[in-house]
């Protein structure tokens, strides 16, 4: 099965994606790609720019192409598309459309991760941007062809919710 984790930033994906994986150790937990392109020497803007997220997408969209069953993905396309249209409402999607559905298509599962007032959130984060793409992130996802759920709690709950709706799919 593969699976995305997706949510706003500092809402606690890259935690489950580790509780998850820790838990299916038969899966391949797939780093997000901001990360994966820091390290690989990408230099962001700070505060971030729309290029910054189409990189990501873009990277999102290849990693979910390449990989085989049984993949925890931290982050989907979606979180990209979202910040995106939260930076620029007339953001250009089009070129974006195609790929954007066949990596969906392949999604067995997107998890939520919605803001949660219990994570603590650091001085320096943009909670403008934060809020804003949590919301555009919930609407994006009401309109999806795919399984999702919405997980709250700590993350031993979140995790508990998360194999829960992957019996009901399997």
């Amino acid at each position: 099965m593969r699976v995305a984790i997706a949510g706003a930033h500092r809402t606690g994906k890259t935690t489950l994606v580790e509780a998850l994986a820790a838990r299916l150790p038969a899966y391949t937990a797939v780093e997000e790609p901001y990360h994966q392109l820091e390290d690989a020497g990408h230099e962001f803007a700070d505060p971030p720019a729309a290029e910054d997220f189409e990189v990501q997408l873009r990277h999102a969209l290849e990693a979910i192409a390449a990989s085989g069953a049984d993949t925890l993905f931290d982050r989907s396309p979606l979180d990209f598309v979202a910040y995106l249209r939260a930076l620029d409402d007339d953001h250009d999607l089009e070129p974006w459309l195609d790929g954007l559905r066949d990596a969906l298509d392949s999604l067995d599962l997107v998890v939520v991760v919605p803001i949660e007032d219990r994570i603590p959130v650091p001085a320096h984060e943009d909670r403008a941007l934060r809020r804003r793409v949590d919301e555009l992130l919930a609407t994006l996802i009401d309109d999806l062809d795919v399984a999702t759920v919405e997980v709250r709690g700590d993350v031993d709950a979140r995790v508990q919710q998360v194999l829960t709706a992957m019996r009901q799919i399997a």
